[in-house]
Protein backbone atom coordinates (compact mmCIF):
# COMPACT_ATOMS: atom_id res chain seq x y z
CA UNK A 1 0.00 0.00 0.00
CA UNK A 2 1.86 3.43 -0.85
CA UNK A 3 1.85 6.47 1.18
CA UNK A 4 -1.27 8.15 -0.41
CA UNK A 5 -3.29 5.29 0.03
CA UNK A 6 -2.61 5.11 3.68
CA UNK A 7 -3.31 8.87 4.05
CA UNK A 8 -6.54 8.68 1.99
CA UNK A 9 -8.06 5.57 3.68
CA UNK A 10 -6.85 7.06 7.43
CA UNK A 11 -9.05 10.21 6.59
CA UNK A 12 -12.21 8.53 5.78
CA UNK A 13 -12.00 7.47 9.82
CA UNK A 14 -12.70 10.87 10.69
CA UNK A 15 -16.06 10.80 8.82
CA UNK A 16 -19.44 9.82 11.00
CA UNK A 17 -22.61 8.98 10.56
CA UNK A 18 -25.09 11.93 9.36
CA UNK A 19 -22.16 14.21 8.58
CA UNK A 20 -21.87 16.79 5.83
CA UNK A 21 -18.63 16.16 3.50
CA UNK A 22 -16.53 18.16 1.22
CA UNK A 23 -15.03 15.97 -0.92
CA UNK A 24 -12.00 17.19 -2.64
CA UNK A 25 -10.04 16.37 -5.80
CA UNK A 26 -6.70 14.20 -6.44
CA UNK A 27 -4.99 11.22 -6.35
CA UNK A 28 -4.85 11.41 -2.52
CA UNK A 29 -8.02 12.31 -1.55
CA UNK A 30 -9.00 9.96 -4.17
CA UNK A 31 -8.09 7.32 -1.68
CA UNK A 32 -10.74 8.50 0.69
CA UNK A 33 -13.52 8.63 -1.27
CA UNK A 34 -13.45 5.02 -2.22
CA UNK A 35 -12.91 4.14 1.30
CA UNK A 36 -16.47 6.02 2.17
CA UNK A 37 -18.06 4.82 -0.59
CA UNK A 38 -16.91 1.43 0.90
CA UNK A 39 -18.35 2.78 4.22
CA UNK A 40 -21.64 3.83 3.01
CA UNK A 41 -22.34 0.32 1.14
CA UNK A 42 -21.60 -1.27 4.80
CA UNK A 43 -24.20 1.40 6.16
CA UNK A 44 -22.43 4.57 6.99
CA UNK A 45 -24.69 7.38 6.46
CA UNK A 46 -23.11 10.63 5.38
CA UNK A 47 -23.74 13.41 2.43
CA UNK A 48 -20.65 14.79 0.19
CA UNK A 49 -20.25 17.83 -1.14
CA UNK A 50 -17.95 17.54 -4.58
CA UNK A 51 -15.42 20.12 -5.21
CA UNK A 52 -15.24 19.02 -9.15
CA UNK A 53 -17.02 17.32 -11.96
CA UNK A 54 -14.50 15.00 -11.61
CA UNK A 55 -15.06 14.30 -8.07
CA UNK A 56 -18.85 14.06 -8.71
CA UNK A 57 -18.61 11.42 -11.59
CA UNK A 58 -16.64 9.73 -9.14
CA UNK A 59 -18.77 9.52 -5.65
CA UNK A 60 -21.82 9.17 -8.12
CA UNK A 61 -19.68 5.71 -9.11
CA UNK A 62 -19.25 4.24 -5.71
CA UNK A 63 -23.07 5.14 -4.59
CA UNK A 64 -21.98 7.93 -2.45
CA UNK A 65 -25.28 10.34 -1.85
CA UNK A 66 -24.69 14.10 -2.54
CA UNK A 67 -26.05 17.21 -2.04
CA UNK A 68 -25.87 20.48 -3.99
CA UNK A 69 -23.72 23.16 -2.23
CA UNK A 70 -26.82 25.72 -1.89
CA UNK A 71 -28.78 22.73 -0.18
CA UNK A 72 -26.10 22.32 2.55
CA UNK A 73 -27.10 23.62 5.63
CA UNK A 74 -23.48 23.17 7.47
CA UNK A 75 -20.58 21.18 6.06
CA UNK A 76 -19.21 19.49 9.12
CA UNK A 77 -16.04 18.08 7.71
CA UNK A 78 -13.94 18.84 3.91
CA UNK A 79 -11.08 16.59 3.02
CA UNK A 80 -8.71 17.08 0.58
CA UNK A 81 -4.73 17.04 -1.27
CA UNK A 82 -2.48 19.26 -1.37
CA UNK A 83 0.29 19.85 -3.79
CA UNK A 84 2.47 21.35 -0.81
CA UNK A 85 1.86 21.84 3.06
CA UNK A 86 4.58 23.79 5.40
CA UNK A 87 4.54 23.63 9.02
CA UNK A 88 2.58 26.32 9.98
CA UNK A 89 -0.43 24.44 7.89
CA UNK A 90 -0.71 26.48 4.99
CA UNK A 91 -1.18 25.26 1.32
CA UNK A 92 -0.55 25.23 -2.21
CA UNK A 93 -3.41 23.49 -3.77
CA UNK A 94 -5.18 23.46 -7.31
CA UNK A 95 -2.83 21.02 -9.57
CA UNK A 96 -5.82 19.53 -10.41
CA UNK A 97 -7.54 22.57 -11.24
CA UNK A 98 -10.62 22.62 -8.86
CA UNK A 99 -8.92 25.30 -6.28
CA UNK A 100 -11.78 27.54 -6.36
CA UNK A 101 -14.42 24.92 -5.67
CA UNK A 102 -12.21 23.43 -2.78
CA UNK A 103 -11.24 26.78 -1.37
CA UNK A 104 -15.52 27.52 -1.06
CA UNK A 105 -16.11 24.57 0.31
CA UNK A 106 -13.16 24.43 2.90
CA UNK A 107 -13.90 27.81 4.17
CA UNK A 108 -17.43 26.77 4.78
CA UNK A 109 -16.57 23.75 6.70
CA UNK A 110 -16.92 23.30 10.30
CA UNK A 111 -13.33 21.54 10.16
CA UNK A 112 -10.98 20.77 7.22
CA UNK A 113 -8.44 17.92 7.30
CA UNK A 114 -5.83 17.60 4.44
CA UNK A 115 -4.16 14.23 3.10
CA UNK A 116 -0.85 14.27 1.57
CA UNK A 117 1.99 11.73 1.17
CA UNK A 118 5.16 12.71 3.23
CA UNK A 119 7.00 14.21 -0.97
CA UNK A 120 4.48 17.13 0.06
CA UNK A 121 5.50 18.63 3.61
CA UNK A 122 7.67 21.39 2.35
CA UNK A 123 9.70 23.83 4.92
CA UNK A 124 8.77 26.54 2.46
CA UNK A 125 6.08 26.73 -0.29
CA UNK A 126 7.08 27.62 -3.71
CA UNK A 127 8.64 24.58 -5.17
CA UNK A 128 4.99 23.96 -6.70
CA UNK A 129 3.99 26.48 -9.18
CA UNK A 130 1.03 28.44 -7.11
CA UNK A 131 -1.76 28.04 -9.25
CA UNK A 132 -4.16 31.39 -10.18
CA UNK A 133 -7.42 31.05 -11.93
CA UNK A 134 -8.40 33.99 -13.61
CA UNK A 135 -11.09 35.05 -16.12
CA UNK A 136 -10.10 34.35 -19.66
CA UNK A 137 -11.35 38.06 -20.47
CA UNK A 138 -7.98 40.36 -20.68
CA UNK A 139 -6.27 37.39 -19.38
CA UNK A 140 -2.63 38.56 -20.54
CA UNK A 141 -3.08 41.81 -18.73
CA UNK A 142 -3.89 40.01 -15.79
CA UNK A 143 -1.03 37.88 -16.06
CA UNK A 144 1.20 41.13 -16.78
CA UNK A 145 -0.25 41.82 -13.07
CA UNK A 146 0.40 39.01 -11.41
CA UNK A 147 4.03 38.96 -13.34
CA UNK A 148 4.77 41.75 -11.30
CA UNK A 149 4.66 40.10 -7.74
CA UNK A 150 7.56 38.36 -8.91
CA UNK A 151 6.86 35.42 -10.48
CA UNK A 152 7.34 33.78 -14.37
CA UNK A 153 3.42 32.83 -15.11
CA UNK A 154 2.29 29.88 -17.88
CA UNK A 155 -1.14 29.74 -19.19
CA UNK A 156 -2.21 26.15 -18.06
CA UNK A 157 -3.34 24.42 -21.59
CA UNK A 158 -4.93 21.03 -22.42
CA UNK A 159 -3.18 19.96 -25.72
CA UNK A 160 -3.21 23.34 -27.80
CA UNK A 161 -5.99 25.24 -25.98
CA UNK A 162 -5.96 26.50 -22.97
CA UNK A 163 -7.49 24.77 -20.00
CA UNK A 164 -10.65 25.30 -18.79
CA UNK A 165 -11.87 25.22 -15.48
CA UNK A 166 -15.04 23.70 -14.09
CA UNK A 167 -16.41 27.29 -13.57
CA UNK A 168 -15.19 28.78 -17.29
CA UNK A 169 -12.15 30.03 -16.37
CA UNK A 170 -8.09 29.79 -17.51
CA UNK A 171 -5.28 28.75 -14.70
CA UNK A 172 -2.05 30.32 -14.75
CA UNK A 173 1.19 28.60 -12.97
CA UNK A 174 2.94 31.40 -11.39
CA UNK A 175 6.72 29.83 -10.04
CA UNK A 176 7.39 32.26 -6.90
CA UNK A 177 10.42 29.92 -6.18
CA UNK A 178 9.56 30.21 -2.65
CA UNK A 179 6.91 31.87 -0.48
CA UNK A 180 7.96 33.38 2.49
CA UNK A 181 4.80 35.81 3.04
CA UNK A 182 1.62 32.99 2.59
CA UNK A 183 -1.07 35.42 3.39
CA UNK A 184 0.17 38.72 1.79
CA UNK A 185 0.85 36.79 -1.60
CA UNK A 186 -2.17 35.91 -1.38
CA UNK A 187 -4.57 39.31 -0.16
CA UNK A 188 -2.11 40.83 -3.30
CA UNK A 189 -3.34 38.34 -5.83
CA UNK A 190 -7.27 38.50 -4.93
CA UNK A 191 -6.65 42.12 -5.37
CA UNK A 192 -6.02 41.66 -8.74
CA UNK A 193 -9.15 42.43 -11.30
CA UNK A 194 -9.41 39.26 -13.06
CA UNK A 195 -8.03 37.04 -10.77
CA UNK A 196 -10.89 34.52 -9.45
CA UNK A 197 -8.84 33.19 -6.91
CA UNK A 198 -5.53 31.87 -6.10
CA UNK A 199 -4.01 28.39 -4.57
CA UNK A 200 -2.91 29.58 -1.44
CA UNK A 201 -4.92 27.96 1.71
CA UNK A 202 -3.77 30.23 5.00
CA UNK A 203 -5.36 29.92 7.88
CA UNK A 204 -7.57 27.45 6.57
CA UNK A 205 -6.31 23.59 7.92
CA UNK A 206 -7.66 22.01 10.78
CA UNK A 207 -5.67 18.71 10.50
CA UNK A 208 -3.26 16.99 8.28
CA UNK A 209 -2.68 13.32 7.33
CA UNK A 210 0.37 12.19 6.39
CA UNK A 211 1.27 9.28 4.40
CA UNK A 212 4.54 7.86 5.28
CA UNK A 213 6.92 5.23 3.62
CA UNK A 214 7.16 1.79 5.08
CA UNK A 215 2.83 1.85 5.79
CA UNK A 216 3.07 4.38 8.34
CA UNK A 217 0.84 7.47 8.63
CA UNK A 218 1.46 10.51 10.79
CA UNK A 219 -1.32 12.54 12.31
CA UNK A 220 -1.70 16.22 13.07
CA UNK A 221 -4.55 16.70 14.77
CA UNK A 222 -6.92 19.50 14.80
CA UNK A 223 -4.47 22.01 16.31
CA UNK A 224 -2.57 24.63 14.82
CA UNK A 225 -0.96 26.37 17.86
CA UNK A 226 0.24 22.89 19.29
CA UNK A 227 0.82 19.96 16.65
CA UNK A 228 0.25 16.68 18.75
CA UNK A 229 1.55 13.87 16.33
CA UNK A 230 1.44 10.25 16.45
CA UNK A 231 2.59 7.63 14.32
CA UNK A 232 1.25 3.93 13.64
CA UNK A 233 2.06 0.89 11.95
CA UNK A 234 -0.32 -0.18 9.82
Amino acid sequence: MDAKQIAGEKAAEYVKDEMVVGLGTGSTVYWTIVKLGQLVKNGLKMKGVPTSTKTEELARSLGIPLIDINNAKKIDLAIDGADEVDAEFNLIKGGGGALLREKMIASLAERFLVVVDETKCVKTLGSFPLPVEIVPFGWQMTRNRIDGLGCESKLRTAGRAPYITDNGNFILDCGFDEIHDANGLNLELNRIPGVVENGLFVNMTDAIVIGRNRGKVEECLFCRERIQSSTHTK
